[in-house]
């Protein structure tokens, strides 16, 4: 039932795809990938495969990526993606030596992919959990390691209906899970090897700010000026944003929009009553006069953030926010729309009080109000904020003490 299922939703992202890009780049692509691993598998080296379905996964999986690369380099790194927006992204990541798509898992499909991949073991990444594939792993006596998996009573694995399907979980070799319910939720159905380790995303995150970008334009920008940075912003968020923003002359804006076309570009630009110029567009010395910066552009977010007072993670207003902890590694105060229930990182932060919570203009005015006049609760709460991210970083020095290379 399973993989007819799969049959099915493979042959419907075939008869979208061309009407609709995205499935049209999952289609071209993974058409692609057993002649990628054909061309560049090299017989003769071990490869470690990290499975990622989409950016946000690979972001977690980066830390883990990047240290078994430094520390172990006699191993060679097979990375694949499901999404076109995780592989679009990052088909150039330097940090792997084959960058491909993860092809549906059908029987097919998983033969061929693991005749060619030949991987010594295989990293999935959070939610990743394909039938196929995990039980060839096993069968082929390939660990697999589940890395910042997190579980909810409501996921298949533990309805009544998903009993079957929940069989994929004893093809895991261990399970490096985010929290303690996660632990319970698997320990109910009789499994054991699990060790609490937290998120890989605050390692990458430390990383990142370790490594943030020195940004003249921003710079020059913000001139020492109070800046709210605005990241992954989406049509609703910018609804609270931009007339607040208009209203405050003593704020500076940078708004880092989730889409940067032609269209969302225009329609931010016609929703501003103060000066404003696109970092692409922007010379040194302009920028100074703005009072907005809109960043048109992808890559510099994470950097940008340090440049804030104040950040607002967008998204929270749709399908969920994105993310949050690259805000809060600088030690600043992240404000997040109502959708961040599935977001364990959001949550502590809620209740820690590093994170605020906006639900409308109305929220979202009197938590701006207060960050900007009372200095002494916006320093606390960015405080809250960094130190929450430092503390709970450590789950790749977790999952490489257990994993024997």
């Amino acid at each position: 039932m399973y993989s007819f299922a799969l049959y099915l939703y493979a042959l419907a992202v075939i008869l979208v795809s061309p009407f609709h890009k995205k499935a049209r780049l999952m289609v071209k692509g993974q058409w692609n990938t057993f002649r990628i691993l054909r061309k560049q598998i090299r017989r003769g080296e071990r490869y470690v495969w990290f499975h990622a379905a989409s950016l946000g996964e690979f972001e977690q999986g980066r830390p883990l990526m990047e240290r078994l690369r430094r520390e172990h380099p006699g191993y060679k790194i097979l990375l694949t993606f499901f999404s076109p927006s995780g592989y679009e992204v990052r088909k150039h990541y330097e940090g792997a030596d084959v960058v491909c798509y993860l092809p549906f898992d059908t029987p097919g499909n998983v033969r061929s992919f693991l005749r060619l991949a030949r991987p010594c073991m295989a990293f999935f990444i959070k939610y990743e959990f394909w039938n196929n594939y995990l039980h060839a792993c096993r069968r082929r006596g390939i660990p697999v390691y589940s890395v910042s998996s997190i579980f909810r009573e409501n996921q298949v694995f533990f309805r009544w209906y998903g009993r079957s399907y929940s069989g994929v979980l004893r093809c895991v070799t261990h399970f490096f899970v985010q929290n303690e319910a996660s632990r319970e939720l698997l320990a109910r159905k009789g499994i054991t090897n699990v060790t609490v380790v937290g998120d890989t995303r605050f390692d990458r995150v430390l990383d990142i700010r370790r490594q943030a970008k020195e940004l003249p334009l921003v710079e020059a920008f913000k001139q020492g000026r109070t800046v709210q940075v605005a990241g992954s912003s989406w049509q609703p968020d910018e609804d609270l944003i931009i007339p607040y923003f208009n209203a405050h002359p003593q704020l500076k804006l940078v708004l880092a929009p989730h889409v940067v076309s032609e269209e969302h570009l225009a329609e931010i630009e016609g929703k501003l009553e103060r000066p404003f110029v696109r970092y692409t567009q922007a010379r040194p010395e302009e920028v100074p006069a703005a009072d907005c910066l809109i960043v048109d552009c992808y890559g510099l977010l994470s950097s940008i953030y340090r440049y804030g007072e104040v950040a607002y993670v967008g998204g929270g207003f749709g399908v969920g926010i994105h993310n949050v902890p690259e805000a809060a590694v600088y030690g600043i105060p992240v404000l997040v729309g109502p959708n961040n229930g599935k977001f364990r990182e959001a949550q502590d932060l809620l209740r820690a009080g590093g994170c605020l919570e906006v639900t409308d203009a109305a929220t979202y005015g009197a938590a701006m109000d207060r960050l900007l006049s009372d200095k002494a609760f916006l320093s606390e709460r960015g405080r809250i904020a960094g130190e929450y991210i430092a503390r709970n970083a450590g789950a790749a020095d977790a999952v490489f003490s257990h994993v024997k290379f």
